[in-house]
């Protein structure tokens, strides 16, 4: 994913840049019947194979809920709260910092920890680490993807249709139904899948989460199988591809000027200041209330740890700003530069926060 960021950052600004967005602007439209989907190839890739994507983070979530950390309410509260607070101060820091101008659509972007660059770069800390943080970055980051899910859903969906919605409505249930008649066949909740995500598009609502809505609620028997090519095909190639489309920014002065100033300012200070303090401040709101019990992480500067590595997002980040900003491609590109920075500054801030706090614990 990070060599894809950097092949599109370098192509993006070189002679060959109107290449780079000529072949992601391909028309790629695929007519049903009366009506079409699709518009370019890059709706393909972050509307269609994102789904993929989404899909094996509704199975992680489920996984988390019947199995792991989530399974214990007792347990999942300190994590979860502190999750709550690292997505609601970051959205209204942004809120604070661009105001009611034009890219306050863009205030769900800092919310998202994107899983896989966080433990990357808590692996790249892992001396300085204790045991116990693992799990609650975890956990935090999966309680993260399902408010991102939510905000995606209920306040980014435009022009919603009630029959489509009414359709949408049905097939879920249609999955529940196979589900409880133990239905194990996987062309089965393929099929269902497939229909539920066009219902999604027609109903306003961004289809690729029609994937966690499958995740959920299909039996682990019918998918289980799948998910390791799954993984693969994910990790390897639809995340990276992804990002090669995405990631492609002019990063000439003009697409910081105004508003674009703004917004990619606004993200950097939510994402670096507002998600580690929200985090810490729940947390520590929730054990001295005693809504949550103390865990030996929430008792040391490791809280702090986690908030500045939650700090890092990427994925789900761009995939809400490509929603936020459709229709806006100064901002768009702006938040995009907001976001990487954002990442790269808080990958080193996590591991320079853990080594500090490392020292301090042994002195």
């Amino acid at each position: 994913m990070l060599a894809a960021l950097v092949v599109a950052l370098c192509w993006a600004n070189s002679p060959w840049a109107s290449a780079y967005e000529d072949l992601w602007s391909t028309p790629l439209v695929l007519p049903v019947g009366s009506t079409s989907i699709g518009t370019d190839l890059r709706f393909w890739i972050g509307d269609g194979l994102m789904t993929v994507f989404f899909l094996l983070v509704g199975m992680e979530i489920k996984r988390e809920v019947r199995d792991g950390e989530l399974r214990d309410p007792r347990a999942a509260a300190l994590p979860a709260i502190a999750a709550l607070g690292g997505m609601v101060l970051p959205a209204l820091l942004y809120l604070a910092i661009v105001g009611g101008g034009p890219g306050a659509r863009g205030w769900g972007i800092p919310m998202a920890t994107d899983i896989a660059l966080a433990l990357g770069a808590l692996a790249l800390a892992s001396r300085f680490v204790r045991p116990d943080v693992r799990p609650f970055l975890l956990t935090l980051a999966i309680v993260d993807d399902i408010g991102a899910i939510v905000v995606v859903t209920v306040f980014y969906a435009t022009g919603v249709t009630p029959i489509a919605l009414l359709w949408a409505s049905a097939i879920v249930a249609a999955i529940v139904l196979a589900e409880r008649c133990h239905i194990h066949v996987s062309v089965v909740y393929v099929g269902l899948g497939v229909g539920l995500w066009y219902a999604f598009l027609r109903a306003g609502i961004e289809p690729a989460i029609a994937g966690v809505a499958l995740g959920l609620l299909t039996p682990t028997e019918a998918i289980g199988r799948l998910e390791r090519p799954l993984l693969l095909w994910s990790g390897f190639v639809i995340v990276p591809l992804f990002a090669l489309a995405n990631a492609g920014v002019d990063l000439s002065p003009s697409t910081l000027a105004g508003a674009g100033a703004t917004v990619a300012g606004a993200i950097v200070v939510a994402r670096l200041v507002g998600k580690p303090l929200g985090i810490w401040l729940a947390a520590r709101l929730a054990v001295s209330s005693g809504i949550a019990k103390r865990a030996a992480t929430a008792g040391s500067g490791s809280i702090l740890g986690v908030g500045v590595t939650a700090g890092i997002g990427f994925t789900v980040s761009l995939f809400i700003a490509d929603v936020a900003f459709a229709d806006e491609p100064a901002l768009l590109d702006a938040a995009k530069v907001g976001i990487m920075v954002s990442a790269a500054v808080a990958g080193l801030a996590s591991y320079l926060t853990f080594r500090f706090v490392s020292r301090r614990r042994g002195s």
